[in-house]
């Protein structure tokens, strides 16, 4: 059997996600930081048919994070498919304009994406290493790529975080791994407008785009969501 860590995992996209691999016979370990949410995601997906665990953990506690994923690949006979997607909460993340960003408000974000992302990536890329095989999936928001000064310091550190993914994606390309890391950048908000001038996608439109990289696009090293004029997705 085949599982997938979602890490960040919520009713929108971690939820998504998780239907769309566990349609596929995936097992689903469900980390973030509440357990009753998370055990209410565990029952609407086994009223579903899908097999999923609940494993809480702060992503800004590295080893609670990673006492988490070791525990849900013990569960689940290993982990295959990490999707690490944290989405900081309203009056949590401050959002702050270039001029104005501080480096503690860049620290914050820091911890929260790239080094919770690194972290993650430690618990379950040595296993993968030695299996031959695994894929790395990292989100963004795409000011990780088309800078938006409205939120200048969550935009650093998810540039960071894509930086570091598309070299981890050619170091592991280059050594012949088996191992497929790619970055998504959604160029929306998801399931309701939260910045004004940007589309809302619903997330079933979005989670597509993680099965064509572990399955059709594992030479690339990104992809980008985006809604076309007329409200339809394209990656």
């Amino acid at each position: 059997m085949t599982s997938i860590a979602i890490v960040g995992a919520g009713p929108q996209m971690g939820l998504a996600i998780a239907r769309t691999f566990g349609s596929h016979g995936f097992d689903v370990a469900l980390i973030s930081r509440n357990r009753d949410k998370l055990d209410d995601l565990v029952g609407k997906l086994g009223a579903e048919g899908i097999t999923a665990g609940a494993f809480p953990a702060d992503v800004l506690d590295r080893d609670a994070l990673t006492r988490a994923l070791k525990d849900a690949a013990a569960r689940f006979g290993g982990i295959d498919v990490l999707e690490y997607s944290p989405v900081g909460t309203f009056g949590v993340t401050t959002l702050t304009a270039p001029a104005t960003t501080t480096p503690s408000d860049v620290e914050f974000e820091m911890n929260f994406q790239l080094y919770g992302a690194i972290t993650a990536t430690q618990a379950v890329l040595p296993a993968m290493r030695e299996a031959g095989a695994g894929t790395l999936l990292y989100t963004t928001g795409a000011g990780s790529i088309w800078p938006d000064p409205r939120v200048a310091n969550v935009n650093a550190a998810a540039a960071a975080l894509r930086n570091w993914v598309m070299n981890l994606h050619k170091e592991l390309a280059d050594a012949g791994s088996g191992i497929q890391a790619a970055h998504v950048g959604i160029d929306s908000s998801i399931g309701v407008s939260v910045i004004p001038g940007v589309e809302a996608a619903r997330p079933e439109q979005i989670a597509p785009l993680y099965w064509e990289l572990h399955t059709t696009k594992r030479d690339r090293s990104e992809l980008v969501f985006k809604l076309d004029d007329d409200g339809f997705p394209r990656g």
